[in-house]
């Protein structure tokens, strides 16, 4: 960790990470292979690389709310339910072998593109979003779910949050995304306390990277209002592909 270009990966990396991770996801697929290429052991690179999750989603969830895009109060009933699901993920993750959780992503990263691609286009200016009731009930139970694989390894997550929400809640994407940084932001502060205790995180290289993340999230989260869901959908699906063929072909 003493070569020059040591600093400015980080930060490079983590502007893009930043970008990506706020728009649509996956952004950790390059994050945790430069981690690691830097000496980290696995687990540590996972909890490290949480320090810059934390501090991106948070710039980001400011970044929508100053174009005046927030989802209070569903985002946090939803987030804290992601947030006890993550502390169980995340306490797996200390011990657990990564690779079969990288091939089962890859396949499900797959599934998602050709739904992306099939899946009928919702008219949001046609539909109310469904975001109280039994559609809150069953938002719940999905992000306490999807708040374990997000406390394990988070990677990709953004895209499930992404197309549950603008599917069954009728979200339009710039709201689903607004959503997504506040929950994992939530859920993030519990995983990141967890690799904390198990003394997997080092803060030095985790709030370096996190500059970047932090500079990506806020130009992205403000471009993603001002370009619209067109922008969005064709940024998720260039990025689901390259994630599928990231995790088959390449460990992380």
């Amino acid at each position: 960790m003493d070569a020059w270009y040591f600093i400015p990966s980080l930060i490079l990396v983590g502007f893009v990470v930043g970008f990506i991770n706020t728009i649509a996801g996956g952004g950790s697929l390059l994050s945790l292979p430069l981690l690691i290429f830097f000496g980290l052991p696995p687990a540590t690179a996972n909890g490290t690389n949480r320090v810059a999750i934390v501090i991106q989603t948070f710039i980001a969830t400011l970044g929508f709310r100053s174009k005046g895009v927030a989802t209070f109060p569903f985002n946090t009933y939803v987030g804290i339910s992601a947030l006890f699901g993550a502390i169980i993920g995340a306490k797996i993750a200390v011990e657990i072998d990564e690779r079969l959780f990288n091939k089962i992503l890859a396949i499900i990263m797959g599934v998602v593109m050709v739904l992306m691609f099939i899946k009928p286009k919702i008219n949001i200016s046609e539909l109310n979003e469904r975001l109280q009731g039994k559609y809150l009930a069953l938002g719940m139970v999905v992000f306490f779910i999807l708040g374990i694989y997000g406390g394990f390894i988070n990677a990709g997550i953004g895209f499930l949050i992404i197309l549950y929400l603008h599917w069954v809640h009728h979200m339009s994407l710039v709201r689903t995304n607004a959503t997504k940084v506040f929950v994992v932001f939530l859920y993030s502060m519990a995983a990141l306390v967890v690799f904390i205790l198990n003394d997997k995180v080092d803060f030095m290289v985790g709030l370096i990277l996190a500059i970047g993340n932090a500079s990506g999230a806020w130009i992205s989260s403000r471009l993603s209002v001002k370009k619209g869901d067109g922008f969005i959908r064709t940024f998720l699906i260039v990025m689901v592909a390259v994630l599928a063929i990231k995790l088959w072909f390449f460990e992380v």
